[in-house]
């Protein structure tokens, strides 16, 4: 396998409106951030993902550009981000910024020419169609609720949007908007950042044939508005005009793709992108907006999955985003046991196979904010969704309760610093949106006072990770899939061998590990009364217990 320093990182998400106002006006900004560097030096952070920083009328929080070479106002200055940039590079922090090119804002420059009239030069940087029999052209819906087509007074066609009216999507078919894309990412590579985060880039290219879908295809729009034909060569054209002149890693958000087409987009030796962000996981029982139950040998399959491929290929390995609610909350008991339970989840993320990409607030085992009522959310696809909801006969009560599990607003509250007035985000009496209530026990400044947290946790994994090649690359192995509370694996190195034990549950279990056997020498636990060394395969295991071992060959 080749040895890549992107397969070696951990990286870390910061939603910058969220994470630290230096400025005290109720939203996070780049000047936060630069405050904040030392915070994860400590943690360990080897890089940063930024959420979108460029100019917005933030119709979605910023994944709505208006201008891809400016800096959103409230986040502060393009000398900001530069001086964020070259302080990074100073404390050896790799930062990586967020791509977002299946779309634009519709106030972007482009989008404002091209509505003006069917004969403008900018017209075809984005998909117009005339109406069918009165209707939009074709059944598409957005995946923010209603049409995915909106129509302009201007010339009376309809221009494409899979997500809200305000984002218009750019057309890939048009080499001029490929060539402009291609221009802004050398214009942010040549300022020196380290790569990038491609927003829905499985969306780029859509069939042009402009069918319309069934209602099964309707139902899962995701599985079919990702099956464009020219992906595959809209990538390789971007590798060799662009991300193959720099020493940088990309990554690409690969929403509804197939494991097959991971694969294909993701091989070093096709030369698209370095990384896919596959769902599976992430998603495990999700259902549009409703959580079902899931089990964990459905869980562990999924990792067995996205581990066991060839050695052209490097998965990414992540249980919290911006998108997604608090992994505590999903996969562990953020009640009864919420700091045991965010310990094992953080084993599991970073003992994995794939480079590991943590979220702010997950260090600290943040949780769900809980929702009374839906005037609270924020999210645009909660109150676009509204509507289908209300016409299917599904109440407001039973919507709430399952975005109370699974709304993207969750991982949006503002970041838990201290027990101060805001959790010490912001000095405005007011932030931008809410800060979850049990701040004053769970904040970064009791974390890092207390040397048993959860904070400490992920820096000692951090740190074992780093200092061992062969847990990063070694091959992964399920010992038990079928087990309904134990998850066992094995990572087998070159040179050493190391024994995961997970019990993600809320019994206590004596287990039987299920291989040949030999001595094995602890290397970290979340259980303090844990022997130093483990002599034969049966263990006592109490809940959510999660260890680490060394094998002694």
């Amino acid at each position: 396998m080749t040895q890549k320093w992107w397969k070696e990182q951990v990286v870390y998400q910061i939603y910058p409106r969220s994470f630290y106002d230096a400025n005290g006006d109720g939203i996070g900004d780049l000047k936060g951030i630069l405050l904040k560097l030392d915070y994860l030096q400590l943690l360990g952070i080897d890089t940063l993902w930024l959420s979108p920083h460029f100019d917005s009328p933030n119709d979605d929080n910023g994944y709505d550009i208006r201008d891809y070479k400016k800096v959103m106002e409230e986040f502060g200055t393009m000398e900001d981000f530069d001086l964020l940039l070259e302080t990074c590079h100073k404390k050896n922090i790799k930062l990586v910024i967020d791509l977002v090119i299946n779309h634009t804002s519709d106030e972007h420059a482009w989008f404002t020419q091209s509505r003006t009239s069917k004969n403008n030069p900018y017209r075809d940087y984005y998909i117009w169609k005339e109406s069918k029999d009165g209707h939009p052209p074709t059944n598409w819906t957005s995946f923010f609720g209603g049409s995915a087509w909106e129509k302009t007074t201007e010339t009376n066609e309809y221009y494409l949007h899979y997500f809200s009216k305000k984002q218009p999507d750019l057309n890939w078919e048009n080499k001029k908007v490929r060539d402009e894309v291609y221009a802004l990412m050398h214009y942010w590579l040549k300022k020196g950042i380290d790569g990038f985060r491609m927003d829905v880039i499985s969306f780029i290219s859509k069939d042009q044939h402009f069918l319309d879908l069934t209602s099964e295809e309707l139902n899962a729009p995701e599985n079919t508005y990702a099956k464009g034909p020219k992906l595959d060569l809209y990538l390789k054209e971007m590798h060799q005009k662009v991300l193959s002149k720099y020493d940088i890693f990309s990554v690409g958000e690969a929403f509804g793709i197939s494991r097959e087409a991971m694969l294909r987009i993701s091989d070093e030796t096709a030369r698209e992108l370095d990384l896919v962000f596959l769902f599976d996981i992430i998603r495990i029982g999700r259902d549009d907006w409703i959580q079902n139950e899931w089990t964990l040998p459905q869980l562990k399959k999924l990792f067995t999955l996205q581990s066991t491929t060839d050695p052209h290929h490097w998965p990414t390995v992540f249980l919290n985003n911006h998108d997604n609610p608090r992994s505590v909350c999903k996969y562990g008991n953020h009640k009864e046991y919420r700091v045991k339970s965010a310990k094992l989840l953080a084993l599991l993320t970073l003992s994995q196979k794939g480079t590991p990409f943590l979220y702010q607030g997950e260090e600290i085992g943040m949780t769900n904010y809980p929702f009374e009522n839906l005037d609270e959310f924020d999210d645009l696809q909660v109150k676009g969704s509204l509507p289908k909801v209300l016409k299917n006969k599904i109440s407001k009560e039973i919507y709430l309760e399952h975005l109370n599990q699974s709304s993207r607003d969750h991982s949006r509250t503002v970041m838990q610093w201290n027990a101060k007035s805001n959790g010490g985000f912001s000095k405005s009496p007011m932030s931008w949106f809410l800060i979850n209530p049990n701040y004053r026990k769970i904040n970064v400044e009791n974390a890092i006072n207390d040397s048993d947290s959860i904070f400490h946790f992920y820096r000692k994994l951090i740190a074992i990770r780093r200092q061992s090649k062969d847990l990063i690359y070694a091959d992964y192995k399920d010992l038990d899939p079928d087990h309904t509370q134990v998850f066992c694996y094995e990572r087998v190195g070159l040179k050493q061998t190391y024994l995961v034990i997970l019990n993600v549950s809320n019994d206590a279990t004596n287990y039987k590990i299920p291989m040949p056997f030999s001595k094995s020498s602890l290397i970290l636990s979340n259980n303090l009364k844990t022997s130093d060394t483990l002599k034969t395969n049966a263990i006592e295991l109490e809940p959510w217990d999660a260890l680490i071992f060394k094998i002694i060959k």
